[in-house]
């Protein structure tokens, strides 16, 4: 174990907040503080999510347990908001699928290809970044769900959200392009 380690371990741990503050009730915290609570643990999870990884690079601190568990981290923390926003009526279940499925057949195609002894023809890539970038700010503004003045977070997060799910499905066939044709 490892600082970097205990960071993403860090970013689990915030998860259940994450979820648990929506079934707080209104006599205690209104649904704009819920929205806000959850959106502000959203941004934290995933300035941590940088900071592991920066960290883990700069310290030298890299390790095989490191980069298993990151990712799994993030994909957790994504899911788990993409069912909190289903719930709260935020989010089509579709879209979700599309993001979550393309999550398991990329986990499942690195996992064939580690197999392989070929894991870095599904190393992340540029497209897989700007996926996760614009996914993190499509839920950001999702769970915030307030305009603030006159910017309509919900309707950016919307559009972000079906741009991201575009992304999603582009960046899993170039992740399957890259193994079939290094397999």
């Amino acid at each position: 174990m490892n600082l970097p380690n205990y960071i993403t371990f860090f970013r689990i741990a915030i998860i259940p907040f994450i979820v648990l503050v929506f079934y707080l009730p209104e006599s205690l915290i209104s649904d704009f503080n819920k929205s806000l609570t959850a959106t502000l643990l959203f941004i934290l999870a995933g300035v941590s999510d940088w900071l592991d990884g920066y960290l883990a690079r700069k310290m030298n601190l890299e390790s095989k347990f490191g980069a298993f568990i990151d990712p799994v981290a993030d994909k957790l923390i994504i899911v788990s908001s993409l069912v909190v926003l289903i719930e709260l009526d935020r989010l089509a279940a579709f879209i979700a699928i599309i993001i979550i499925g393309r999550e398991v057949a990329v986990s499942a195609l690195r996992e064939w290809m580690a197999g392989l002894g070929n894991s870095s023809s599904v190393a992340v890539a540029f497209i897989g970044k700007l996926k996760t970038t614009l996914q993190f700010i499509a839920i950001s503004l999702l769970l915030f769900h307030y305009d603030i003045y006159f910017i309509p977070t919900a309707l950016i997060g919307e559009i972000a959200i079906w741009i991201a799910a575009l992304l999603t499905v582009i960046s899993m066939i170039f992740y399957l392009n890259q193994a079939i044709n290094r397999s």
